[in-house]
């Protein structure tokens, strides 16, 4: 059948994910740093991924296309969130949640004295977080993307201390942030947001992601993003 559908246009994608994560159909993904319409039967051709793509690169089309399959994509979603939710199977004891006391500075003979890490709780990893914890509550909520740390030399003085870090990023991992930052947020007493990202475009994914699921949490919650530049600076 000829119907609307999206079209991407290579050469104008900067590869940073956007889209995919906006798409709740599944019909885009990335590959070779580019995104791509995986099944013309996922796409609804509503267009939820334009407003996300920073470049244009998204438009409508009208050609011949299989038709919307909405019970393909509602098993999709379901097996996704199957395999998100299902615990890894070596039983991993590092993905335990736990919260970090931290020990006093030390001073030993003449090296200057250790600089405590600020991290109050294990795991960091979006992915890997869950979704109640006791240290969630009343909590200020830091999601960061991962090259933040190794580019901004106080992270952990400026916007770790006093807060729950979460990080992941836009581009590399599979998953969709905001559908498990959606129900943090919303099964949480969560206070505030704080985004860091990088200046990269492909970071963009992840303040949409955050951004995406204060909406559909359902939830007012103050947020405030910060962007780094690749030389270490607060832009």
């Amino acid at each position: 059948m000829k119907r609307r559908i999206i079209n991407i246009d290579e050469e104008k994608c900067n590869g940073c994910g956007a889209c995919a994560n906006a798409c709740h159909e599944g019909a885009i993904g990335m590959a070779d740093g580019k995104a791509r319409l995986l099944r013309d039967d996922y796409c609804d051709g509503l267009g939820d991924c334009l407003p996300a793509c920073p470049t244009g690169a998204i438009t409508f089309i009208e050609r011949e296309a299989a038709a919307y399959d909405e019970a393909a994509v509602l098993a999709n979603r379901a097996q996704k969130a199957k395999k998100s939710s299902a615990p890894l199977p070596c039983g991993c004891p590092g993905s335990m949640a736990r919260s970090l006391k931290k020990p006093a500075a030390v001073t030993v003979k003449a090296k200057p004295a250790h600089t405590p890490s600020q991290l109050s709780q294990w795991p960091v990893q979006i992915q890997l977080a869950p979704i109640n914890a006791p240290y969630f509550d009343g909590a200020s909520l830091l999601i960061a993307a991962d090259c933040t740390a190794y580019a901004y030399a106080d992270m952990h003085a400026d916007f770790i201390r006093g807060r729950i870090a979460l990080i992941g990023c836009p581009k590399l991992d599979s998953a969709d942030h905001s559908e498990k930052l959606t129900e943090i947020l919303r099964r949480n007493d969560i206070k505030d947001v704080t985004v860091v990202r990088m200046e990269v475009p492909c970071c963009g994914g992840i303040e949409l992601a955050a951004k995406k699921a204060i909406l559909q949490s359902g939830k007012d919650i103050p947020c405030r993003v910060t962007t780094i530049s690749v030389s270490g600076e607060i832009l």
